[in-house]
């Protein structure tokens, strides 16, 4: 299956209600490709249209003028199935852990009785084992992301859309989530698209970064990240770390 991602001159527009007919831009001519299996971030200000763009891939909106190819298709004409994951955990409260994860197969009138026993492998390397009867107020944060996580790589399609996942984690919660992420994706190895605002877990994630200006957005900076996976912590205090982050900072400078 092709799961890569191709965007060529996308330009999109918000008309609200009281506006004089120009309306708000806020993507201008952004062209990207993600090749499968491929970890791509992408950086930019805040309101530069970064969880705009991920809507669009998940055919979420399709109000704009350019194109967007998963695979060979297009979601403006044609459901493309993505996995699309929220900041927030969404997680709903009265359900347990198990129940929420499993709300994929439960919407798609699946098999939950074979679902439950086939997926406990997966539970495990989520870290999630032992805890399927726990309410999410009764889990950690890093936790709740996980349950979330799994939800989402449940999803039908091979295209993971992940809109700042571990943004209102602390930083240690982070950096535990950031180095569980890169070894389940080492793994499975579906195409994921990243946003964040963290500069460092950009660069510890990704195969490729890419650097969006101020609204109207466009991409200003594509930025190939050579370290080995799987990764190691390590390799943020070396001196081409450095120079990556440096480079990033001078993009969004600019």
């Amino acid at each position: 299956m092709d799961n890569s991602i191709r965007i060529k001159e996308l330009n999109m527009v918000y008309n609200g209600p009281d506006d004089d007919g120009t309306g708000l831009g806020v993507l201008q001519n952004v062209n990207l490709e993600v090749q499968g299996n491929e970890f791509v971030s992408i950086l930019g200000p805040s309101g530069c249209g970064k969880s705009t763009l991920l809507k669009l891939i998940a055919g979420l909106e399709k109000d704009y003028d350019g194109d967007i190819y998963l695979g060979n298709d297009n979601p403006r004409y044609k459901r493309v199935p993505v996995c699309y994951m929220l900041q927030k955990d969404c997680l709903m409260p009265w359900r347990s852990l198990l129940s929420n994860v499993l709300l994929p197969i439960e919407i798609k009138n699946g098999d939950l009785k074979k679902a439950r026993n086939e997926i406990q492998p997966l539970i495990a390397e989520f870290g999630l084992a032992g805890f399927e009867n726990y309410k999410p107020r009764q889990l950690s944060g890093g936790m709740r992301q996980r349950a979330a996580l799994l939800r989402t790589y449940l999803m039908d399609g091979e295209i993971m859309l992940l809109d700042e996942p571990f943004a209102a984690l602390d930083e240690i919660t982070r950096m535990q989530m950031q180095d569980w992420l890169t070894s389940v994706w080492e793994k499975h190895k579906k195409t994921v698209l990243f946003v964040t605002h963290d500069i460092d877990e950009a660069i510890y994630l990704s195969d490729k970064v890419v650097v969006m200006s101020e609204r109207p957005g466009t991409v200003i900076g594509e930025i190939k990240i050579d370290f080995q996976r799987p990764r190691k912590r390590e390799m943020i205090l070396t001196s081409r770390f450095s120079d990556y982050k440096k480079n990033i900072i001078e993009l969004l400078r600019a």
